[in-house]
């Protein structure tokens, strides 16, 4: 989404953290938003929507898409995607 792509745009002009905000409600747009280059996700709609669980699901995602991609931690995949 446009969100993720001005994510993106800012990562690859500073080294100062990034906070990814704009619809995550789930793991994989979290881990959209992190390899794009935020080392940070805000919940604020899944939170709404979904409730306090949403947290706990999509830290359990994250476990298995970071895994499936060989990373460690979520550290080692903040701004995969970067050229």
């Amino acid at each position: 989404g446009e969100s993720t792509r001005l994510i993106r745009v800012i990562a690859e002009r500073t080294e100062k953290p990034i906070v990814g905000v704009g619809g995550v409600t789930d793991a994989e747009g979290a881990y959209e938003k992190i390899r794009a280059g935020a080392s940070l996700v805000q919940l604020y709609t899944g939170l709404v929507y979904e409730g306090p669980s949403i947290a706990r699901d999509i830290n359990r995602g994250l476990l298995e898409l970071l895994d499936r991609d060989g990373f460690e931690t979520v550290a080692d995949a903040v701004g995969a995607d970067l050229d």
